[in-house]
């Protein structure tokens, strides 16, 4: 079996648990009537972006068979791990609070620890070094490059509607605003 399966294998498991427990975590808030989901009509075109990202990710492999590639392939594992790592210190920092759709919530708490210390949006971060590394280490470089473009368009409407909601809460404000969405001190 090639090396491309586990990994492929790894990332449906981690996405499906993902869904599993922001489905849950949204029904539980909304039964007890602490939290509403905001309207997203662009979230759609995020889990079709997704969808594609990772149905590309396995087409290629299976249709090209690509070989192992040492120098592109340790580097790429590496920024896949990084996000994976990213991914679950803000998932801790967020607690009962992580969800993937944008929810409003009676009372919004606002969390500081974490990496939300150093940006506002740590998961995106992920997201983006996602999207990019894992079809590089797989070989799937026309799924990496589509991706990666696809991507930048979806969280470009995301991360403006999510902070439209974020900043109108004034504890989020006052906490993000000298902070960058990405990278610290630069984007």
């Amino acid at each position: 079996m090639s090396y491309q399966y586990p990994i492929l294998i790894a990332l449906m498991i981690q996405r499906l648990w993902e869904l599993y427990v922001s489905r849950k975590r949204l029904a539980e808030d909304v039964e007890h009537q602490s939290a509403r989901l905001l309207a997203e009509p662009k979230f759609p075109a995020m889990v079709a972006m997704h969808v594609g990202w990772f149905a590309g990710c396995w087409l290629e492999v299976l249709s090209a068979r690509p070989p192992f590639v040492a120098w592109l392939v340790i580097p790429m594992l590496a920024v896949w791990g990084g996000s994976v790592a990213l991914r679950l210190w803000m998932m801790l920092a967020l607690g009962r609070l992580w969800n993937v759709r944008l929810i409003e919530r009676d009372e919004q708490p606002v969390v500081v620890s974490g990496p939300y210390r150093f940006i506002r949006h740590p998961n995106y971060l992920a997201v983006i070094a996602e999207i990019t590394a894992v079809p590089l280490l797989l070989g799937a470089y026309w799924t990496a490059l589509a991706a990666t473009l696809a991507n930048a368009a979806v969280l470009w409407f995301r991360i403006r509607d999510e902070e439209a909601y974020l900043f109108s809460v004034d504890e989020y404000a006052e906490a993000f605003t000298d902070k960058k969405r990405l990278i610290p001190r630069l984007f």
